[in-house]
């Protein structure tokens, strides 16, 4: 019996198994839909029909079961107009809150009798129909106005209605028996009438009475059957008089009689884990009734789950339990037994029986036999009667895998089987064995995770189930027998439906067997005892090829057959007769035509011998037809004795030379022994035959007497070179031995061709012109040749003394021949000897030098010129172990003591002298330096020695020493040697020692250095372009020790190694070559990757290796370009290691990061609109190119730009642009060119690494000179006088104020032309200039990283602007004795909270009362938020119902105006909603353009004067906030002391360089130094400005304490200034340093976020009767002096004042510079390139929705509603308030270019038309001509939103729930949550009242849940 973990992981196992073999195997018929909900699932009550009826929410379908689930008929039930609070039937007038409500089928029953299919939904108060079998169309009855007592199922989708249909005993009366959850105050158990009317109403019936409140008795039913009399209602609910009130499974019984239910009894049902007692599945999931375990009557089976959240269990928990239906009604008779004769005690006296659902009733003390008198009860027995025992059961079958949720029963064979469906789509079949025993035996997937449906139905046969889930229905077999083909499979697959029929050879259940029924005829799957038949034994196992004879087949087991049948046997394909034996039978054999024939190289063939009875194999094993002949042929030599050792048994017929299977010969005798086989065994005395000399063969040869020859006419036979040689032989007897003969071959000469010394060739012996007889597999003569290898004497002479070689002749002719083939005379003296060469030509004069002295007739052993060996002069001592016979002597020269040069000699013992033709030198070597002088201890360097004679010796011989270490030499040269230094173990200077061969030179004066070895610490930039050509900058120690440095990317497929292995790999490279270890070997082994044939373009398919050289810059830099590499390396793996000659760094070790290559950028040309014509360029502007991708992988110190020669200054780099300074003037061209042709005109080029972009000509727009001619210039003049003279005349006319005024108007013209005309160049430089400083920022910011908030500070921020204290932030504020009461109330209120009835009934009572202020909404709004964060699928929920609601109201009033304002809770809920939404979108994609945009608006506005009283700046976007005065400032650049840690550990100061302006207040600059230095940090990290000091350090003791105000400020009447660094005449490049205040006490210990803090640093409001001002005073900055009315200069010498509003021009230039990034941030938010938020799609088509379902086609009102959702209740908060995203200080001038940008978007995302004039918005002029373009972006996005995919339901709440578990540690809902019962204490009366008075909110009890929620949170006395 399996049980427990072990049966569960076996069950993961063969489930994903079955699941992986089965899930293509099988095409079952199936029926789906995706637009609605499958609920129910009956079949046709009469056997044979096969019609299926499903009922699913708002359908019903009829389909044909008999023919693939094909779908006949469908009915719509749904949507109608109804509500759960109104009766039907429904209309407008008397329900007008009804709605389209979704119909969901609660009930789907068939009436046999009458042959009706019962249907009931929900809707319509649960009402039903009768509707014809045959056609679900037809409705056979129906109410229009039932009575409540007709209402049937339950109105709620989510709550339980059974029914079950019986007919009464004794009569035609047809009841229903129904059983439904708590809705209303419907009875949970009631009698309907079926056959008599009214219809489906339980009047005159019986029902079951509750005395107490219906909702504390919530069932939830299960299942209802009949047996014999009674009718049973399996269900669970609360067991409301236990103390944990946990759910309980019950059974009750009531009699099918009993019109009163006096008989009603329920009983608890326990199922028990056997392995844990505590562990107790609660809650039933299925049951129905079958064979259980143990056989006898009928058992009630169950699965079961626990209850979610029980202890120690996974919700998932489930078991199946078996419980049987006579020990049920055992139990239940013992229960009423109990209560009506014992008052419900047992002797102990504790109460079992009792009365349940509060019934004025009680156990009795009736007489005994009341039970058996009142079997169905009586007005007088009490009722309805409960059991406080339960009725145990074990748990037969338990998982954890996923809870079960249906179980169907079959039983077959005697035997139960359990189908149990679960929640994951699974189907299990459980085999219950008679001994108990349970098995798992089978798992398939039906739909993955989609749960299975409780109606899992057998069809009337048992031979297929009906498996539903949400959207399918399923027919499958119960067992899938046919799929086993033969017997071993269909016995091991252990399906105990299956088995195998024996004579009708296929697997299938034992009815499908029409012999099953008998003795051995079916062998069942299940049994693991049982065998398939087969053949045990065999009289014959093998038989020659075409003999006859009769094998007998042992088979144990075969079955009987009637009288006219047979079985028949065959071999192979061919058919025998099958003789029947007692223990088998008798075949016969075939003859060879029938059988297949034998392959080539075989001597058998084995064929299948099968007892089939018909075409039906029983059993069958394998016999053999073997061929002697065969035998003989693969015998080779010996074909005797190979054909009487063969293991067939096979003889040898001598005289006919063959090997046959019979015992005798037809003639001669017969071989039965190998040993008595004819054969030749040897060679008699020598195999060695000389060539061409004649020589007789004798051999050895056994039993040749059996021939029985007269003659012995015998001949020998040789394969010499492939060619026979035969020879006449002759045989003779052995007179010792009878057996044995000498065969003698004539003499014969023998000759072969080959150049071998030695030739075997193998002999036989063949009976004259007749066959070969046996010989011994080595048989063969030996046959060899003098002359072979022996070209002169002295070899000859050496030759083995076996083969008698002799030297014949002594002239030129001479050869070494044998010896009696000699025809000259034989030499007996070898010539004189003659050296060829000798090797090396050169040695040291100390000798040692090896020569080798190559030639011939060098002596015949190396003791004949033993010391006879001369060179130069000089004794030259022989090495014997290498001396070649006659052609070579080594020797090893002695010392000469001098330089000497000679010829090598050689004497030969007994022979001639030799002189060679080469000389000898000694010679002395010079080593003279060395070069370098030093270099790595890890060698690889290459070293030069200089010096004279230095080939000296065999080269080879030659070796260079380092201090003792060799270094490798690659080149000797005269005068030079190159080598390669080796590693060394430790560094310092080593001596130089150079060894030829035995004799060593030391190197004077010269030392080599070993230094430690170079190192890389860092390597930077990590990507390059495509192209190549990038600089990395590759920095470390002792770099300029390497020689030949070198970068290599290798590029390797994706798929090159497994992910694990990848790992591992690169963890080995990383220990091994990291470090910057030597590379004694390759690199690393580099995986093989054969390319494919067919490896497409662009594509990686094996690895690639790049290589550059890098240049050596210092000591501690190496220049490093990047290798160029194709575009597959966009996808391949790189990795880029760093060769310094023999180290090798990784780079992903020393860069920190892994190198990536991007694709190359696009450049456009300059005159993108006609390439063939210069650019016109405007001196003094900068020129600007567009393209893409341009940063990806270059910054814009590394650009080039060209314009002809010279050089176009690199100003800004960005993603899409490149900006350059040009030339002042225009370069200069060759003078030979025409000056007005393209071609003389400079080209302007682009570099960027190896990458070059000619992107057009330029022009410089020069004025040209006047070429008016001088004379009539001079007329011009003239003329010109004249008529100036008679104008200044007339002018003199005019009176002088006249005069004055166009002297002023012309003034004011001229400087309104000057500044119109400077507005764009100024824009131009201020953006260039501004670009500059945001790519030095960007470039921060790569080690930074941009400062966005963590999620809790952004939600704090977001949900609770202006509390300083947020509910995310502080902890629960009640004391500790109370703490954990109050928890638990809080849990109980998240708890309520997710009742989506009280959660909307609590928001719209709140909202009606007049003191729920809109602060209070939005406050609830976000503590809502927090509490429902860890449920973001339900808080979606309530804001899609809370906002048809508000739809609903707006549509009533104005549409339009729906989201405007924050007025509601729904509308804040919006706004968090979209804010917890977007919050990844923010940081992800649109973040970084709004940080850049806010850094310039602050890099911008801070570059100019800003007054710290007013917040006025001289660079803004908004006019309120223009400084409208001339205020003149100088920047300064001023040296902020930083402290910093010496390597000794002392306290040093380092400076850093802050730019602020000589105008600004000590505050000011406080605030800029600090941004400046503390760049790295971000706002909350750094120090507060007001706990610091300005301390200006002039000198080494002049410390000055800077202020705003001080005894020095001035003060003028009620007037004080703010002091400035003017003030103070701080000078350029002055020392200041930030130092703590002393005082502990200062303002702003710390500075958290302070919501809402907007105002100027300083107040500008009066104290002390003093006003403060900075840069102009309040009052003369708003109104004009009077003195300036007639004039424009100043009295008494004042400068003179502008007119105010020529410095508005100032706004169009902070535009003209902020517009990039202004467009970059609109388009980032804008855009649809990159996929929408999901959040985005998904609410814009819920208001897509909602104007469809509310009739509202004015796309105007769509459009507002979204611009109102998204941009204006999320992008525009985020605009004017950055510190929502990112931890940054904000102030007063930045937020009002802020509000401006916000407004812009906001008037961007509206539809109507702006009309400006001259009494508009400054602002909205500004942007006036960008905001048409801003509303195509705008339309775009929405019409691009509405036309990509919908996101469904599904996807959104996945996401959503993702973002909860991303986020659920960020947010404590427990002070929210006591935040919100604040307000539910305010209003507790209110949202009581309004609880009570909804009926379903009173079934629901949530008025009493809050009660006890009040009463645990703080004590409240409530009414409980």
């Amino acid at each position: 019996m399996l049980h427990g973990n072990a049966l569960n992981s076996c069950l993961v196992v063969f489930l994903l198994l079955f699941i992986f073999v089965t899930a293509h195997a099988h095409s079952y018929p199936r029926f789906s839909r995706s637009d609605t909900e499958f609920q129910h699932l009956v079949l046709h009550p009469k056997p044979g029909v096969g019609t299926v009826y499903l009922g699913a929410r708002n359908h019903l379908f009829q389909l044909d079961g008999s023919d693939g689930l094909l779908l006949e008929q469908e009915e719509t039930t749904g949507p109608v107009i109804d509500s759960k609070d109104c009766l039907p039937p429904v209309t407008k007038s008397n329900c007008p809150h009804a709605d389209r409500t979704d119909n969901h089928n609660k009930l789907l029953l068939v009436d046999p009798k009458a042959l009706e299919l019962i249907t009931c939904g929900s809707v319509h108060q649960g009402t039903c129909q009768k509707r014809s079998l045959a056609s679900i169309k037809e409705v056979l009855f129906s109410t229009d106005k039932p009575v409540d007592t007709q209402y049937v199922a339950a109105n709620d989708p989510l709550v339980s209605t059974i029914g079950l249909v019986v007919p009464i005993p004794g009569g035609n009366r047809t009841v229903m028996y129904v059983g439904r959850g708590y809705t209303a105050s419907h009875p949970p158990i009631s009698t309907r009438h079926l056959s008599s009317l009214p219809a489906f109403s339980y009047e005159e019936t019986a029902k079951l009475a509750i005395a107490g409140r219906l909702s504390e008795y919530d069932h939830n039913f299960i299942t209802a059957f009949t047996r014999r009399s009674y009718v049973y209602f399996l269900f669970y609910r609360r067991d409301i008089k236990s103390a944990t009130r946990d759910y309980q499974t019950y059974v009750a019984r009531v009699c099918l009689e009993d019109t009163s239910y006096y008989s009603y009894v329920e009983i608890p049902l326990v199922c028990q884990s056997p392995f844990s007692p505590s562990t107790m599945f609660n809650v039933l999931q299925a049951a129905q009734v079958g064979k259980g375990v143990g056989q006898q009557g009928e058992d009630l089976l169950g699965v079961f789950s626990t209850r979610t959240g029980s202890i120690n269990t996974p919700p998932d928990f489930s078991a199946l339990c078996v419980f049987p239906l006579d020990e049920v009604d055992r139990h239940i008779d013992s229960t009423r037994d109990l209560c009506y004769t014992r008052d419900g005690l047992v002797e102990n006296q504790d109460e079992v029986a009792y009365i349940e659902y509060e019934v004025k009733s009680s156990c009795a003390n009736l007489p005994p036999n009341t039970l058996k008198a009142y079997p169905c009860g009586s007005d007088h027995t009490p009722s309805p009667m409960a059991s406080k025992v339960p009725l145990e059961a074990k748990a037969v079958w338990q998982t954890s895998a996923a809870r079960l949720t249906a179980v169907a029963v079959s039983v077959r064979e005697g035997h139960s089987i359990a189908f149990l469906g679960d929640a994951k789509g699974n189907l299990h079949k459980v085999y219950l064995g008679r001994d108990g025993a349970v098995e798992v035996y089978a798992n398939s997937t039906i739909q993955p995770n989609s749960p299975i449906n409780s109606d899992l139905l057998l069809d009337d046969r048992g031979s297929h189930i009906y498996i539903m889930t949400k959207t399918t229905v399923e027919k499958r077999p119960v067992a899938e027998c046919g799929d086993h083909l033969d017997c071993q499979s269909c016995l091991s697959a252990r399906d105990p439906y299956c088995g195998w029929c024996v004579l009708e050879g296929q697997c299938g259940q034992r009815w499908e067997c029409q012999r099953g029924s008998l003795q051995g005829q079916w062998l069942w799957s299940f049994n693991q005892t049982q065998q398939c038949l087969g053949i045990q034994r065999l009289s014959l196992y093998n038989i020659s090829l075409g003999e006859k004879a009769d094998i007998a087949l042992s088979v144990e087991g075969l079955p009987s057959l009637q009288q006219d049948e047979a079985y028949s046997c065959f071999f192979q394909d061919t058919e025998s007769p099958a003789l029947l034996t007692t223990t088998g039978v008798i075949c016969s054999t075939p003859g060879a035509s029938n059988l297949p024939p034998i392959g080539l190289g075989d001597e058998f063939v084995t064929v299948t011998l099968a007892l089939r009875f018909i075409n039906v194999t029983v059993a069958e094993t394998e016999f053999t037809f073997y061929n002697c002949s065969l035998v003989q042929e693969l015998s080779g030599r010996r074909p005797c004795q190979g054909c009487v050792s063969s293991r067939w048994g096979c003889n040898w017929c001598i005289h006919e030379h063959v090997c046959t299977h019979k015992h005798t010969c037809s003639q001669g005798v017969t071989i039965h022994n190998q040993r008595e086989c004819p054969c030749v065994e040897k060679v008699q005395d020598s195999s060695l035959l000389p060539v061409n000399v004649e020589r007789k063969i004798t051999l050895v040869g056994q039993h040749l007497d059996l021939f029985q020859d007269k003659d012995l006419e015998y001949e020998c036979v040789l394969d010499v070179e492939n060619q026979s040689v035969v020879v006449e032989a002759s045989v003779e007897p052995d007179a010792d031995r009878p057996s044995v003969f000498f065969i003698t071959c004539q003499p014969h000469q023998y000759v072969y061709s080959l150049l071998r010394e030695e030739y075997l060739a193998t002999i036989n012996v063949r009976r004259k012109n007749n066959f070969l007889i046996d010989s011994a597999e080595d048989l063969h003569v030996t046959l060899f040749n003098c002359s072979v290898g022996r070209s002169d004497c002295s070899r000859c002479r050496t030759a083995e003394p076996k083969y008698d070689c002799v030297w014949c002749g002594g002239d030129a002719s001479s050869s070494c021949v044998y010896r009696d083939s000699c025809a000259d005379a034989i030499e007996h003296t070898c010539p004189a000897p003659v050296i060829h060469r000798l090797d090396p030509e050169s040695g040291p004069t100390e000798g040692g030098t090896v020569v080798t002295i190559s030639g011939s007739n060098l002596g015949q052993r190396a003791e004949d010129i033993q010391s006879s060996v001369i060179v130069a002069g000089v004794p030259c001592i022989v090495i014997q172990s290498r001396y070649e016979v006659s052609s070579r002597i080594v020797c090893e020269t002695t010392s000469s003591g001098r330089e000497t040069r000679g010829h090598a000699s050689v004497s030969v013992r007994g022979g001639g002298h030799g002189i060679s033709a080469h000389t000898f030198s000694f010679q002395n070597p010079v080593l003279s330096s060395i070069s370098p002088l030093r270099g790595p201890k890890a060698g690889g360097s290459s070293l030069t020695i200089k010096g004279r004679r230095l080939r000296t010796g065999h080269p080879r011989e030659v070796g260079v020493l380092i201090g003792g270490v060799p270094c490798m030499v690659i080149d000797i040269q005269e005068d030079q040697i190159k080598c390669l230094t080796r590693g060394s173990n430790r560094t310092g200077e080593h001596g130089i020692t150079v060894r030829f061969g035995g004799a060593e030179r030391h190197l004077q004066g010269f030392m080599y250095h070993y230094t430690p070895n170079p190192n890389i610490t860092r390597a930077a930039p990590s990507k390059s372009f495509l192209g190549g050509g990038r600089i990395i900058r590759v920095d470390g120690h002792n770099l300029d020790l390497v020689q030949e440095p070198k970068i290599r990317v290798t590029l390797s497929p994706p798929d090159a190694l497994p992910p694990r292995r990848r790992r591992s790999v690169g963890k080995k490279i990383k220990v091994h070559l990291n470090r910057g270890q030597t590379q004694r070997g390759p690199l690393r082994r580099w995986r093989r990757i054969v390319p494919e044939a067919n490896c497409p373009d662009g594509t990686l398919c094996h690895v690639k290796h790049h290589e550059s050289h890098c240049k050596v810059h210092n000591a501690t830099l190496i220049l490093c370009p990047t290798p160029a590499v194709g575009p597959e390396a966009t996808e391949a793996r790189v990795k880029v290691h760093f060769l310094l000659d023999s180290l090798h760094f990784d780079f992903s070790t020393v860069g920190g990061e892994t190198f990536s290559y991007e694709p190359n950028p696009k450049l456009f040309k300059l005159n993108r609109n006609d390439p063939s014509k210069p650019f016109h360029h405007k001196p003094g502007s900068v020129i600007s190119v567009e393209g893409e991708n341009l940063d990806l992988a270059m910054y814009k110190q590394e650009v080039e730009a060209w314009i002809g020669g010279d050089q176009c200054v690199m100003k800004t780099l960005s993603h899409n642009h490149l900006y350059c300074e040009p030339p002042a003037t225009q370069p200069s061209i060759t003078a030979n060119r025409k000056q007005d042709s393209l071609e003389s005109l400079p080209e302007f080029i682009v570099k960027m690494g190896n990458l070059n972009f000619p992107l057009g000509r330029v022009k410089y727009d020069i004025q040209a000179q006047s070429t008016f001619p001088l004379e009539a210039q001079v007329g011009v003049g003239v003329g010109a006088s004249v008529v100036a003279l008679i104008v200044v005349i007339i002018v003199l006319i005019y009176r002088r104020k006249s005069k004055q005024a166009m002297r002023d108007y012309k003034k004011v013209q001229i400087q309104l032309e000057n500044l119109e005309t400077s507005v764009r160049d100024r824009c131009k430089k201020e953006f260039t200039d501004l670009m500059t400083e945001m790519m030095d920022m960007s470039s921060d910011l790569v080690g930074s990283g941009i400062p966005f908030l963590d999620y809790r500070a952004y939600a704090e921020r977001i949900f609770f602007p202006g509390h300083q204290e947020s509910p995310l932030r502080r902890d629960l504020d009640v004391p500790e004795s109370r703490r954990q009461t109050v928890e638990q109330g809080l849990v109980q209120l998240s708890n309520l909270l997710n009742s989506k009835l009280f959660l909307t009934k609590f928001i719209h009572t709140l909202e009606v009362q007049r003191t729920f202020s809109p602060r209070d909404r939005a406050y609830v709004a976000s503590l809502l938020t927090v509490a429902l964060h860890g449920k973001l699928e339900y808080f979606t929920d309530i804001l899609k119902t809370l906002l048809n609601d508000l739809v609903e109201q707006y549509v009533a009033k104005n549409p339009k105006l729906m989201l405007r304002r924050t007025e509601s809770v729904v509308e804040k809920l919006l706004t968090n909603w979209m804010s917890i939404c977007l919050y990844t979108f923010l940081r992800e994609s649109a973040g970084e353009s709004f940080y850049m945009l806010f850094r310039a608006i602050k890099h911008q506005v801070d570059k100019g004067p800003v007054d710290a009283v007013t917040g006025k700046a001289k660079y803004t976007l908004n006019d309120n906030r223009l400084l409208r005065e001339d205020v003149e400032y100088r920047t300064l650049t001023l040296n902020v002391a930083m402290p910093a840690t010496a390597a000794g550990g002392a306290a040093t100061n380092q400076t850093v360089p802050a730019k602020v302006l000589d105008c600004d207040t000590i505050t000011q600059v406080k605030e800029k130094v600090l941004e400046q230095s503390w760049k790295g940090m971000s706002f909350s990290q750094r120090p507060h400005i007001d706990s610091l000091h300005l301390e200006w350090r002039a000198g080494v003791a002049g410390h000055l304490i800077l202020s705003d105000e001080d005894l020095t400020s001035v003060v003028q009447g009620s007037w004080k200034r703010l002091n400035t660094l003017q003030h103070y005449k701080v000078p350029d490049g002055a020392t200041v340093a930030l130092v703590p205040r002393n005082n502990k006490h200062h303002l702003h210990d710390n500075h958290d976020y302070m919501p809402g803090e907007k105002t100027p640093m300083l107040d500008d409001g009066e104290e002390g009767g003093v006003r403060l001002w900075h840069l102009v005073k309040a009052s003369d900055e708003s109104e004009l002096p009077k003195h300036r009315r007639g004039s424009v200069r100043e009295k008494g010498g004042e400068r003179a004042k502008a007119i105010p509003e020529i410095y508005l021009t100032r706004l169009l230039s902070m535009k003209g510079t902020l517009q990039k990034f202004v467009d970059d941030l609109f388009t980032a938010i804008l855009s649809t390139s990159r996929p929408v938020p999901l959040a985005v799609k998904y609410f814009f088509d819920l208001l897509d929705e909602q104007a469809l379902q509310h009739n509202i086609s004015d796309p105007e009102t769509i459009h507002i509603w979204k611009t109102n959702s998204l941009p204006l209740r999320f992008w525009i908060n985020i605009l004017k308030n950055p510190q929502f995203i990112f931890d940054v200080q904000t102030s007063d001038h930045v937020d009002a270019v802020l509000s401006v940008i916000a407004q812009t978007f906001m008037d961007s995302c509206t539809i109507a038309d702006h009309k400006l004039g001259r009494d508009s918005p400054i602002n909205k002029l500004l942007y006036a001509r960008d905001i048409p373009r801003y509303k195509q972006m705008v339309e775009r996005y929405y019409a691009d939103i509405k036309q990509t995919i919908s996101a469904s339901d599904q996807e959104m709440n996945s996401a959503l729930a993702e973002l909860s578990r991303n986020y659920a540690a960020e947010v404590n809902c427990h002070v929210a949550l006591h935040e919100l019962y604040k307000y539910i204490n305010k209003y507790y009366d209110q949202i009581i009242t309004a609880l009570e008075e909804d009926a379903t909110a009173q079934k629901m009890q949530l008025g009493y849940r809050l009660q006890q929620i009040a009463a645990a949170v703080e004590n409240k006395v409530t009414d409980l």
